[in-house]
């Protein structure tokens, strides 16, 4: 009986760990979680597991605790799903907000949802934020940034610039307790804090517009904080409270600041295909901290696929549709790959996820490459076509890869098999 129950608690913890709860992975980075399998190949033509079509919208799909979470566009309305990760099964739908539609897309979500334990976290292009239980989509608690913060949301063709124009799709991050979101209102509430499962505001701080990219936690010179980068540019806050540690300005036109903050040690990479990328350095002096931009590389310039860290490098995809590897201390490109991307410049999309000493690209052609780690060159160890032209982070959990095409319509939602599944052996 002990045997079975340590087996069982052994089980529910590999299963947890290879969860892929919320944007970019269990701890937003692209990195898969430790105990999660890793590839070490890739075949040419992986197992398709299941495929269902699902409606408009660019949210990415989510795994935790043997459900995939996707959020679509379903006769107008902003829809979250819930469904069996083995086979697809329907288990609830939950209706959040009308749709958003501008030149970017079909009208349809673009933001991923949270999970944290039995709370999903989903927020709509509107700036409507729900809490839902995942165990039947039932609303717990809901704020509208608009109604409750002030937040401006006027549409494409305003002159207010970030998420007013092009919707909200800055996925809330969680720390402890917390629930932190870029609300956008210029009254105070440019980011906000709420606990988590009542919706209580604990704290709401600066006048900072929201732009696109998600905001993070992390340890930066000693100090756990959320790291935001918004219209106005990189700011750190306070957990506790929300106050300004540091900032950082840094404006491009339409406030297009969309890459997710690579956090690399005391580092923090951001930018814009406009204003370039900048490194920027984070050390405590006697006053608290301070923050100096120590690099700016407009040859490094990224648009809206956010790149992964990994040591002392960083890979993502450069303005010229190019897959780069660069120093995170300097900025400097050590190479360049061009040949993966066929999109045009301005709507080049790649994902990058990291297993491992590799990394998995997800291209918006739909076809995965795998590639090493390696800042000495770019060599591939494998390429496989899975889906449609796309705008996804998938997510990997299990061995199995969670991705969904479509851009101007409706798509489909795949599971491939990259690696056996434990249930399959």
């Amino acid at each position: 009986m002990v045997c079975n129950l340590c087996a069982l608690l052994l089980a529910t913890a590999l299963l947890r760990a290879e969860d892929w709860p919320q944007w970019r992975g269990p701890a937003r980075t692209g990195h898969v979680a430790p105990g999660s399998p890793l590839l070490a190949s890739l075949a040419t033509e992986p197992k398709v597991v299941w495929k269902i079509q699902v409606g408009e919208g660019f949210a990415s799909p989510v795994v935790a605790g043997g459900k995939v979470l996707y959020f679509d566009n379903q006769a107008g309305k902003e829809t979250l799903h819930a469904l069996q990760a083995g086979d697809a099964k329907e288990l609830w739908r939950a209706t959040v907000d009308d749709t958003f539609q501008d030149e970017q897309g079909p009208p349809g979500p673009r933001c991923t949802p949270t999970v944290d334990g039995d709370r999903v976290y989903v927020q709509s292009g509107k700036g409507e934020l729900q809490c839902l239980s995942v165990f039947d989509g039932r609303r717990l608690w809901r704020v509208n940034f608009t109604n409750d913060f002030g937040a401006a949301f006027l549409g494409e063709d305003s002159k207010v610039p970030g998420a007013a124009e092009h919707g909200y799709t800055a996925a809330p991050v969680i720390a402890g307790e917390r629930l932190i979101a870029c609300v956008g209102g210029t009254n105070g509430a440019g980011v906000v804090c709420f606990a988590k499962r009542t919706g209580r505001i604990l704290w709401k701080s600066q006048d900072d517009l929201a732009a696109y990219a998600a905001p993070m936690i992390a340890t930066l010179a000693g100090v756990t904080q959320a790291v935001c980068f918004t219209v106005e540019g990189l700011i750190g806050l306070a957990l506790e409270d929300g106050k300004l540690l540091w900032r950082v300005p840094l404006k491009s036109p339409y406030g297009r600041n969309c890459t997710t903050p690579i956090i690399a040690e005391d580092w923090v990479v951001a930018g814009s295909y406009r204003a370039g990328l900048i490194g920027v350095k984070v050390s405590a002096d006697t006053t608290g901290l301070k923050a100096e931009r120590r690099w700016v590389n407009q040859a490094a310039a990224m648009n809206f696929s956010s790149p992964v860290a990994i040591g002392g490098h960083f890979y993502g995809l450069g303005p010229a549709r190019n897959v780069i590897c660069a120093e995170v201390e300097t900025g400097k490109i050590v190479w360049s790959k061009e040949g993966y991307i066929t999109s045009s410049a301005d709507a080049a999309y790649a994902s990058f996820l990291v297993l491992g000493n590799n990394i998995l690209i997800c291209t918006d052609g739909g076809e995965l490459v795998l590639i090493p780690a390696d800042p000495s060159q770019c060599r591939e160890l494998g390429r496989a076509q899975v889906c449609g032209r796309n705008w996804c982070n998938p997510a990997y959990a299990g061995g199995r890869l969670y991705v969904r095409d479509g851009l101007r319509t409706t798509g489909n939602l795949f599971c491939v098999e990259l690696l056996p599944h434990p249930q399959a052996r």
